[in-house]
């Protein structure tokens, strides 16, 4: 198997992505890739208290990522690699051209925001970032859960699916 998601969510580790997604996936692993918090040890026990412990967990930095994204992908269980926001995706991204589709998940109400789908509010800068990332040849797409459609980026930015 591998890396077989690729998401961004504000909220990281939570239901939604342990049963929603790491269920009907069959999620073996997760990598968040956040620079705090794969130096912060206490706010890694509160992820490790949100996912089954048969599921593994790594917490690493975008560099780490970059460096261990082979072994990820070589791993013969199925894996979903987490940002919390899409600055850090497009590092990654950038760092690991091997890295194609990025599905956009749970991106809340912050100021400067303007909704475009129920689950995805995003800021001018936010929204040319993603355009960036999709001009560099990344399939960027919403999803907020399996069953639901894919939204393709261009979707998103209109704000098609805001009911």
């Amino acid at each position: 198997m591998t890396l077989e998601l690729l998401r961004i969510d504000d909220r990281l580790i939570h239901g939604q992505v342990v049963v929603g997604w790491g269920q009907p996936c069959e999620i073996g692993f997760f990598v968040l890739v956040d620079d705090a918090i794969a130096e912060a040890e206490w706010e890694q026990e509160l992820y490790r208290m949100g996912t089954p412990p048969e599921k593994a967990i790594a917490f690493v930095t975008v560099d780490q990522a970059v460096q261990r994204l082979a072994d990820y992908q070589a791993d013969p269980r199925v894996g979903m690699l987490l940002t919390g926001d899409i600055e850090t995706m497009d590092r990654l991204t950038s760092a690991a051209p091997s890295l194609r589709h990025v599905t956009i998940g749970g991106l809340h109400m912050k100021p400067g925001r303007v909704q475009r789908m129920r689950f995805v509010f995003l800021s001018p800068e936010e929204e040319a970032r993603l355009q960036a990332m999709a001009a560099r040849g990344l399939t960027v797409v919403a999803q907020d859960v399996p069953s639901a459609p894919v939204t393709p980026l261009d979707a998103v930015l209109r704000g098609d699916g805001t009911a």
